[in-house]
């Protein structure tokens, strides 16, 4: 089969691979119909390479048609349509049925000390191959994949993946009452939804920040108050301005470690990327540290007694944090990888709904061939041509249903 795969620092190739099958009894084969390019597969294309090998398959937002069930699978059924949660999850251990899917017991990662595997996503979780690719092997199938209605385009529920349940989440841990202030840092493809998903849920006003024309349009286009931190000198200024002079009662930080304006840790970061990994790997683990000014910024944007929810990648070992202001200011601190099937009951009548009170159908502003995702990703890095989400579309074969028809 055709597949993204990683090659080195900011250099990715589609490339033949093995097909993918069934290895345990709880695998399924999915036949890709739409896979996203995110803000974390970013981090990898720059940032993470010394956790990758060439050839590891990328992508963790994925959809498409069951081909393939193992036999403790059952729960599925050969032609279903189904999006596949990024994190796999076994849904019976301690942590999976008190909803920290994210955290699953029996995928854990404990050669890494890290917490369950993820598609498409380097040594440290797993180096379980992704879903930008023609085919996808789901293990823990029983329960990760979420059963969706058949019609309709994939985008309206492609996001089930991560996007939505990442927005979701981070609004959650905001905790703001109904009525309640909340502001988002960054508005990429989860600072969109994550802004739309607090006017939903009830926030009175939903601040976004950002310095892209085209995303703080977009953002307009739902109703949120925007921030163009490119022509502000003090944005916790402008938001207290907005605020009555308090500051948001939560604040979202959906951008994590690659934020712009931080050129000390950017120079750090790309020194790292030119060592070997073992040696790269090391110091990021003991001395890493990430660009932090979209965190400080968050910090500087929350009330006194309010709420600050992380849900932008952060990968720093030694990142220096306010402590002083965090606890003068009594801030709660939350942040996580989103429990995917945590959410998905709130979710999925949303995006099912003809109506589309998310905007799920207004987030894709490209979509590609799986052969052009090299460009995707470039495009979506460098924010060029308005890029703001990119979806690919793999080869269009025959299901083994229609295969085995047209034999017949």
């Amino acid at each position: 089969m055709r597949a993204l795969t990683w090659q080195g620092r900011e250099k990715v190739s589609v490339e033949d691979v093995p097909d993918p099958r069934i290895q345990e009894a709880t695998d399924a084969i999915v036949r890709v119909t739409s896979s996203a390019i995110c803000g974390s597969d970013l981090h990898l294309y720059s940032v993470l390479g010394m956790y990758l090998d060439p050839g590891d398959v990328l992508g963790h937002e994925t959809m498409g048609v069951v081909e393939e069930v193992g036999a403790h699978a059952t729960r599925l059924k050969v032609g279903d349509r189904v999006v596949i949660p990024f994190g796999i999850a076994c849904g019976t251990c301690w942590m999976c049925t008190h909803g920290m899917q994210s955290q699953c017991e029996t995928t854990q990662v404990r050669s890494q000390d890290k917490g369950a595997a993820l598609f498409g996503y380097t040594r440290l979780y797993g180096q379980v191959p992704g879903g930008q690719a023609e085919y996808l092997r789901v293990p823990q199938a029983h329960y990760g994949p979420v059963v969706v209605p058949d019609g309709g385009p994939d985008e309206r529920y492609l996001y089930l993946s991560d996007v939505l349940p990442t927005a979701w989440q981070a609004v959650e841990y905001t905790a703001v009452p109904p009525g309640g202030t909340v502001a988002v840092v960054g508005l990429g493809p989860i600072g969109q939804m994550a802004a739309r998903v607090a006017r939903h849920r009830g926030a009175g006003q939903v601040i976004g920040l950002d310095l892209v024309p085209e995303r703080l349009a977009m953002a307009r286009r739902h109703g949120i108050e925007v921030v163009d931190v490119s022509v502000v000198d003090d944005v916790a200024g402008a938001v207290r301005e907005l605020t009555g002079g308090r500051g948001a009662d939560g604040v979202i930080d959906a951008v994590g470690m690659e934020a712009h304006g931080s050129p000390g840790a950017a120079l750090a970061q790309r020194a790292a990327g030119v060592l070997p990994d073992a040696v790269a790997g090391a110091i990021n683990e003991r001395v890493g540290v990430d660009r932090l000014a979209a965190l400080l910024t968050a910090i500087s944007l929350v009330r006194r007694g309010g709420t600050l929810s992380i849900s932008g990648v952060y990968g720093g070992a030694k990142d220096p944090l306010p402590l002083m202001e965090l606890f003068d200011k009594q801030i709660t601190l939350r942040m996580g990888q989103a429990n995917v099937r945590r959410w998905v009951d709130d979710l999925l009548p949303l995006v099912s709904d003809p109506g589309d009170p998310l905007g799920v159908l207004d987030l894709r502003t490209h979509r590609l061939s799986l052969e052009d995702a090299p460009r995707g990703y470039d495009l979506f890095q460098k924010k060029t041509d308005g890029c703001i989400k990119v979806v690919l579309d793999p080869t269009v074969r025959p299901s083994a249903k229609e295969q085995k028809e047209a034999g017949s």
